[in-house]
């Protein structure tokens, strides 16, 4: 059975552990594994998603099988450089263990995040995803994200085209 819960300082380990398996499962091939390497130490890296976890800016929601990770999402102050509203709000990462696409993970977290920027006040959630990431484009679509342009996402030395996408609350 699923279950759904905050993150706590304990579950750092397995939390980035979770997070480094996803990426890799679905973009590692894309990178020379110098790169990769380098973005999944900082992004994943104690001083990265571990460090999070009860810090006042963000707020990280698990999914959770038999005690094990199967998902997150996180959500913080918005990171994109440029003008953003102030009471936006950016939805950082959205990842579900690649033994689990498909079982209602994702629409949680994502009900989960809408709910939570509403209930904070913002009047955006913001997020990017890879340009050719296509199935959670359409997911986002869904949900009535819009794209708004381009963002270069720097993994290591490699830089890729993120579309940002932004719903109204």
């Amino acid at each position: 059975m699923i279950a759904y819960r905050d993150a706590m300082p304990g579950d750092g380990e397995a939390l980035a552990a979770m997070a480094r398996a996803a990426f890799t499962d679905t973009f590692g091939h894309l990178y020379p594994p110098a790169d990769l390497n380098a973005f999944l130490d900082e992004a994943f890296g104690p001083e990265g998603l571990p460090a999070q976890i009860g810090h006042a800016d963000f707020t990280i929601r698990l999914a959770t099988e038999d005690d094990a990770i199967i998902g997150f999402a996180k959500i913080g102050p918005v990171g994109f450089p440029g003008e953003w509203p102030e009471d936006a709000v950016e939805l950082y990462q959205l990842y579900v263990a690649s033994s689990h696409l498909g079982a209602g993970v994702g629409p949680v977290l994502m009900d989960w995040a809408i709910a939570t920027a509403r209930a904070r006040g913002a009047g955006e959630l913001i997020l990017s995803v890879y340009v050719d990431n296509h199935r959670a484009k359409a997911f986002y679509a869904r949900y009535g994200f819009v794209d708004v342009g381009r963002y270069d996402f720097p993994v290591g030395g490699t830089i890729d085209e993120d579309r940002i996408m932004r719903l109204s609350l």
